[in-house]
């Protein structure tokens, strides 16, 4: 029989951590040696296994960052990524805007508990306080309540969703192996200069140091058109909740392709406003705010007014795009404007000289990458029915709606 329980009770630990201060170069380590530091925005609800940046010694030391053990369950308390949930599959420090559970395994299981709060996200984040933003504070995240059955049903019923979770992982890990093979062959041919037959293409001369004979240093507009999105009023309510995804900065993914979005828009709504729905592979780019964030959204969406949408001209194929725009995004971060915060502007992408292969390449290039980039999307859709799947099982496995043995010889 299921008891209800505090976080804090089934807990050996709970506590956040810190951030080095960045006027330190030195407390932060640019390489594999320093320590692992988990930022609110890599909560994805999933497991954790390496970080955007590290620390080093001396940025431990000097801050209230601290490690946490493996399986750790971490919780986002600020902002935006209010609630979103991971788990360190490795010791790793945090910064503060993250909450440590360090759960009690003679009370419960880790597993269980990352997933009882996954179900429960909703009835956590609605305790949020702040004007400006919602946050979560330890106090409120300790005494939080959540169903507790005996522990080896807690085991039973996490075992069997994180069967789906290695799946997810298992299939996460290839797009990434994926894409990194389509990235290093854009370099070859693209940057290297190293395509077939470049030993019969002697280099000259170029604005951009040499290039091979029969390429052209053009400006970046001459090779793609740069379109602007806008966004329906908010305050009316026949714009909004439709079934056009729309894009901004918040739905940027860290892979090739964006499946779905935060905010849907209706017809009248995407008529209303300065957006147009986008077909699957434009290159979309965010370029307000969160700057540089490259994606290929896999269905028809609309964008709001903080990106842009690239179009191939033609002979310029959008995968070649995809990955010309990737190359160029710290060109793109250096250069924006904006008084308040960054901007990347339609001059920053006219300014921008970019090396133009002749056509019959991209085309060979294309075919080259086609089957990856397929392939990808493949991936991409196998791990949404799957998470589709577990979120289904979810509620029903804790709620003892479905025979935990079905499952299991499912």
């Amino acid at each position: 029989m299921a008891a209800s329980v505090t976080l804090e009770s089934i807990s050996a630990r709970v506590s956040s951590g810190g951030t080095p201060s960045r006027k330190n170069a030195e407390y932060f380590s640019s390489d594999a040696t320093g320590h692992l530091w988990v930022k609110s925005k890599e909560l994805l609800d999933c497991a954790i296994e390496d970080t955007e940046e590290r620390i080093t010694d001396d940025g431990l030391q000097h801050s209230s960052a601290k490690y946490f053990p493996a399986h750790t369950v971490l919780i986002a308390m600020y902002g935006a990524n209010v609630g979103q949930l991971g788990w360190l599959r490795q010791p790793a420090t945090v910064n503060q805007a993250i909450c440590g559970l360090v759960i009690d395994e003679h009370k419960a299981d880790w597993r269980f508990v990352f997933y009882s709060l996954l179900l429960n996200r909703g009835d956590l984040t609605v305790q949020a306080q702040g004007a400006a933003q919602q946050n979560l504070n330890q106090d409120l995240i300790r005494q939080f309540a959540i169903s507790l059955p005996p522990l080896p049903i807690q085991q039973r019923i996490a075992g069997i969703l994180s069967a789906y979770d290695e799946l997810i992982e298992n299939s996460q890990r290839r797009i990434k192996i994926l894409e990194a093979m389509a990235r290093a062959l854009y370099r070859e041919w693209f940057v290297h200069f190293r395509f077939p037959g470049h030993e019969h293409h002697p280099h000259v001369a170029s604005p951009l140091g040499e290039i091979p004979q029969g390429w052209e240093a053009i400006a970046f507009t001459e090779i793609a058109d740069v379109l602007s999105g806008g966004t329906p009023k908010t305050s009316t309510p026949e714009y909004w909740d439709g079934d056009i995804p729309f894009f901004t900065p918040r739905d940027a993914p860290d892979c090739f392709y964006v499946e779905d979005a935060d905010k849907h828009v209706t017809e009248l709504g995407l008529s209303k406003c300065a957006s147009q729905l986008y077909l699957p592979d434009t290159v979309f780019i965010t370029a307000r705010g969160t700057v540089g964030k490259v994606a290929l959204p896999s269905v028809p969406m609309a964008m709001n007014q903080s990106c842009y949408a690239l179009r191939g001209k033609p002979g310029i194929s959008q995968r070649f795009l995809f990955l010309m725009t990737l190359q160029q995004v710290e060109y793109l971060k250096t250069n924006t404007g904006g008084a308040t915060f960054d901007t990347i502007v339609v001059d920053t992408f006219r300014r921008m000289q970019v090396a133009k292969p002749p056509h019959d390449l991209i085309a060979a290039f294309t075919r080259n990458v086609d089957a990856v980039f397929e392939q990808v999307n493949t991936l991409q859709r196998q791990v949404k029915n799957l998470r589709r799947t577990r979120d289904l099982l979810l509620p029903r496995l804790l709620s003892g709606q479905i025979d935990m043995e079905t499952c299991e010889h499912a």
